[in-house]
């Protein structure tokens, strides 16, 4: 049970790091879109590969940063059942969740989209606009790193599952044990 503990606190570190990383593209696309506009209008010229450049970076940090949005939880979930829920019934509906849905869809992510960005990589594929962003390869790897990151995270997900089923609440990190919330019980 302590090797998975330390397996899952890997994984929250390895998701901790990617989002604080990644989440900082969200200043770049801002202050990219706001030059976009500034050189169309005030300049009355455009260059198409920074037209291209803040939607690839809303691709990507969004892609990167998903394994740490379901590590805060972040994500989108009906609350109806959970929310009131024990820590208990908490870890077996997670359990359950990463078993049936989460690592399927990161497979078929991640089974469906290899070829397709093999092919990507292989063509060094770029912008289809004309005077666009080369690079669109880096662009598409993305797709598989949310595959991984999510399936990661899932992966600590189930073994806090584990270990909560297990009588082993100690060995989940504080950060990692389930939230109640007091302001609408």
């Amino acid at each position: 049970m302590l090797a998975l503990s330390y397996l899952m606190r890997l994984i929250n570190l390895a998701n901790r790091v990617m989002g604080n990383l990644f989440m900082w593209l969200s200043v770049g696309i801002v202050g990219v879109c706001f030059w976009v506009v500034v050189e169309r209008y005030a300049f009355s010229n455009t260059r198409l590969w920074m037209q291209d450049l803040y939607p690839w970076m809303n691709g990507v940090m969004f892609t990167a940063v998903a394994g740490y949005a379901l590590y805060r939880n972040d994500h989108v979930r009906v609350d109806i059942f959970y929310r009131p829920a024990s820590t208990l019934r908490k870890a077996w509906l997670d359990l359950v969740g990463v078993i049936i849905f989460l690592m399927p869809f990161a497979w078929v992510v991640w089974s469906y989209c290899f070829n397709f960005v093999q092919r990507s990589w292989r063509l060094g594929e770029a912008s289809a606009n004309p005077g666009g962003m080369p690079g669109l390869w880096v662009l598409k790897t993305f797709i598989l790193v949310l595959a991984v990151v999510i399936a990661l995270q899932g992966l600590a997900m189930a073994i806090r599952s584990i270990l909560i089923i297990a009588g082993r609440e100690d060995l989940v990190p504080n950060d990692y044990r389930y939230k109640y919330d007091t302001e609408h019980g």
